[in-house]
């Protein structure tokens, strides 16, 4: 299935409709949105801006770190995946979500009708946060230092790509997307559209959260982010009627 006609059909389960935003949401400080583009001059910008950003050294994660984790899929799509910073393997590789948390985001993706190759996924930190404990790096959260310092990639990649929605994996992914202080617990699954960087944003668990839950709790929140997933692309399918509708095009 192309990428487009993947979010022109209806996936099954299916997300609650709801109404587009009546303006456009103002633009976060830093980020420039550019005019329409092709998908051919999205995956160029995107090209050029990669090749400063393997270089960054705007702060100290630079010298530890073996890649930069820039992201990944088709620079075209109208949704895109975004968790907070690699990890070990993810370090090691240079690509977003691989090793058992990657394994588990194909699984969910092809259980909701897609693939990596239909959306975008990457990351508010370019670079894996470590601290040495007994003579190995582990992870630790990012300092606010280090997300500044890196927010300004992650900027230009959405003013490039453009989304409709964004899907954040993880609690602090929806931080600086949604907002600040954002609880997963009592705002997963729900739709905003204050973001500054897409129409419609919404929150659903990490893989590597989701893996560390075990028996029912483990199935359950596996059916939680396929669901998150499936209503992502259905809002996705969603604005695109409502977008041809307004132009008086067919639904």
């Amino acid at each position: 299935m192309s990428q487009f006609a993947l979010f022109d059909a209806e996936p099954t389960p299916a997300s609650p409709a709801g109404p587009l935003p009546s303006s456009p949401v103002p633009a976060a400080p830093g980020f420039v949105k550019l005019g329409e583009l092709t998908p051919a001059e999205k995956a160029e910008r995107l090209d050029m801006l990669r090749a400063p950003a393997l270089a960054c050294e705007k702060c100290g994660l630079s010298t530890s770190r073996t890649h930069v984790v820039f992201g990944e899929g088709n620079p075209a799509s109208p949704l895109v995946l975004i968790g907070e910073g690699p990890g070990e393997n993810e370090d090691a590789t240079g690509r977003p979500f691989v090793g058992r948390a990657g394994k588990l985001l194909d699984e969910v993706l092809y259980r909701a009708g897609m693939g990596r190759q239909h959306v975008y996924i990457c990351n508010v930190l370019k670079c894996r946060a470590t601290v040495l404990e007994n003579g190995r790096r582990a992870n630790r959260p990012p300092t606010q230092e280090e997300m500044a310092a890196c927010l300004p990639w992650l900027q230009q990649q959405l003013g490039i790509i453009q989304p409709l929605v964004i899907l954040c994996l993880g609690a602090p992914a929806a931080n600086t997307i949604i907002k600040k202080g954002f609880k997963m617990t009592a705002e997963r699954g729900k739709w905003f559209t204050t973001s500054s960087y897409a129409p419609w944003a919404m929150a659903a668990f990490h893989p590597a959260y989701v893996l560390r839950q075990h028996g029912p709790t483990y199935d359950r929140d596996v059916e939680t982010l396929v669901q998150d997933l499936a209503a992502a692309r259905q809002k996705v399918i969603e604005v695109k009627r409502e977008q041809r509708a307004r132009a008086g095009g067919p639904p």
